[in-house]
Order: C-alpha cells, then sequence, then structure tokens
C-alpha cells in the first residue's frame, strides 16, 4: 500500500469532500475549513482546514462564533500532517482542549488478515432493531464508563433512514453482551471507517476485538469498499498492526465547549 498515496485519497474523500454522517447533519465548505453542523447528540465539528491559512487565528475565531451561537460544543479533528505548523497550539490559545491523540490506521482489504473468528462460547449478532441498540449501548457505558444515550439515538436515526452506510454488531457470550463495534460505509469513496469497538473489561485479552474488525472487514470486502479506516486508541493500535493496518499519522481532536 502507498502510505501516502491513501493518505491523500483519505484527506480529499473523507474530509475535503466529507459527507453528512447522519440524519439532520449538515456539511459545508465555508472559506478555509469543512465542517459539519449536526443535532446536539450529533458530532459537530471541523473536518479539514485548508493547508494555506495565514489568517489561522481569524479562521478559528469564526468557528467559535458560529458554533457558540448555536449552542453547541464541538471538534477541531486536527491530523498530525495538516498545515499550517502550530495549529494545535493557536486552537489551545483560543480554548480548545486537546484530547488523547489516536492514530490513523488504514489498511488495504486485499493485505489484511480477515479470517479470524470469535473465541469459543462467543457469537457475532449483527445488529437491525431497538433491541440491539441496546445491546450496543450497554457495552459501551460498560466498556468505556461513558454515558451512551448519543450513541443510542445516533445508531438508532441510521437504521432507520440509511441502513446501507452502517453495519453494528454486538459480541454475546450466551445471552450476554461483551463487545461491541459499529462501521461507517462512505458510499464511492472506497472508505469504511471502524468505530466504538469496545469490549467489557472481564472480557478483555481473549480476541474478542481482533474478531470483530475482521468480521466487520469481510463485510465491507462483501459491499465492495477496499480500505477500512480506524482512529486507533493504543490499545488498538498492536492489534491492528498484527491484521496488516498500517499507521499513517497521528490524529488529536481539539474540543471547545461554549461557557454556560
Amino acid at each position: 500500500m502507498d502510505h501516502a498515496a491513501v493518505l491523500a485519497l483519505f484527506d480529499r474523500h473523507l474530509r475535503e469532500g466529507a459527507r453528512p454522517d447522519g440524519p439532520g447533519a449538515r456539511v459545508e465548505r465555508v472559506g478555509a475549513v469543512v465542517r459539519q453542523t449536526a443535532p446536539a447528540h450529533g458530532w459537530n465539528g471541523v473536518v479539514w482546514s485548508a493547508p494555506e491559512m495565514p489568517d489561522a487565528d481569524a479562521v478559528i475565531a469564526e468557528q467559535i462564533a458560529y458554533f457558540t451561537g448555536l449552542g453547541r460544543a464541538f471538534e477541531w479533528k486536527l491530523y498530525g500532517h495538516d498545515l499550517p505548523a502550530g495549529l494545535g497550539q493557536r486552537l489551545a490559545a483560543a480554548g480548545f482542549v486537546p484530547e488523547p491523540d489516536e492514530t490513523l490506521m488504514i489498511g488495504d482489504t486485499a493485505g489484511l488478515a480477515l479470517g479470524t473468528e470469535p473465541p469459543a462460547g462467543i457469537r457475532v449478532v449483527p445488529v437491525t432493531d431497538r433491541a440491539g441498540v441496546g445491546l450496543v449501548a450497554d457495552v459501551h457505558e460498560k466498556a468505556f464508563d461513558a454515558d451512551a444515550a448519543w450513541l443510542r439515538r445516533q445508531l438508532l436515526e441510521r437504521l432507520d433512514h440509511d441502513p446501507d452506510t452502517v453495519v453494528a454488531v454486538v459480541a454475546l457470550a450466551g445471552d450476554t453482551p461483551v463487545s461491541a463495534a459499529r462501521m461507517e460505509l462512505v458510499p464511492g469513496t472506497g472508505f469504511a471507517g471502524l468505530w466504538g469497538g469496545g469490549t467489557v473489561r472481564e472480557w478483555r485479552g481473549r480476541g474478542i476485538y481482533r474478531a470483530l474488525v475482521a468480521h466487520r472487514g469481510r463485510v465491507a470486502v462483501g459491499r465492495g469498499y477496499r480500505y477500512l479506516q480506524v482512529d486507533a486508541s493504543a490499545q488498538s493500535r498492536p492489534v491492528l498492526e498484527r491484521l496488516g493496518f498500517a499507521a499513517l499519522t497521528s490524529t488529536t481532536p481539539y474540543v471547545y465547549r461554549p461557557a454556560r
């Protein structure tokens, strides 16, 4: 895989050419940035900014004013190769708070090891209805110790209004949900994003996460997608590397929360 060429494709198709990621979301290019505006439970933020941005501070201030006017917290999704240099410091100076760094990892499905099956006693079940979404949300809350109300609502909306663009699965030990994940398909780009892979603490280290990556990869191949993309945590990166994913750059979410 040509890393530079694939990273350029990623920037062009999923960032500069971004599309709304759910019902009620809107993507627009405004001057030097591409941003998404969504309902409060959706993702609001800047997905791309022009490399030539001599008035970066003014552009940042414009986005703060826009989202603050809507009463929305928002994210500026910054990648390690983004220009101008020092953009992260400018965001921090403007009041954004950086969250933990992740690694943008991409795999060409032709070269990935996607044959992994779940360990004994675990079955992977597709999520297609409200009950299944509830299981995904329950796993998310236990795995990440975070509220999943936004995920529950967002996933239900995607399954109701645009089911061909999302795949969700839950791993069950008997009738107990122990892991869950989703995949977002972007038609016309060749890219499918793997998101939300989380396993309940006492079930980690058994190969379930790896099996869910492989499962979603096989689904993506069956639907004609070539590339799988993940914003990987430090815990996920070694597993993904063993499957054949390549680390292309870093990514840091800079989050701005308006004062109440």
